[in-house]
């Protein structure tokens, strides 16, 4: 059984910068991507920033130039934050691609006062 947990969140005023964090434990031969999504309130859930086993990130138009995604170990990712703004603020989620299946934290709330 996979198990991912996030760590990191919290409240931070605009122009701030966090760090998320990003576990993964369980039996594990191969991680084939990971990546984060978000959830703002009374808005769908969407895609923040993905990385390949390869190492290639993509992230979404909104954080392009602020946000890092960057793979710690074989079994951790972190999601580095800067500038960021009151839009940002939204449930955060990490998923971990094993095979063909997408595990899922529980998600961290990141707060963006201005």
């Amino acid at each position: 059984q996979v198990q991912v947990v996030e760590s990191g969140g919290g409240s931070v005023q605009a122009g701030g910068s966090l760090r998320l964090s990003c576990a993964a434990s369980g039996i594990i031969f191969s991680i084939n991507g990971m990546g984060w999504h978000r959830q703002a309130p009374g808005k769908q859930r969407e895609l923040v920033a993905t990385l390949t086993s390869g190492g290639i990130a993509n992230y979404a138009d909104s954080v392009k130039g602020r946000f890092t995604i960057s793979r710690d170990n074989a079994k951790k990712m972190s999601l580095l934050m800067n500038s960021l703004k009151p839009e940002d603020t939204a449930v955060y989620y990490c998923t971990i691609t094993v095979g063909r299946t997408d595990y899922w934290g529980q998600g961290t709330q990141v707060t963006v006062s201005s």
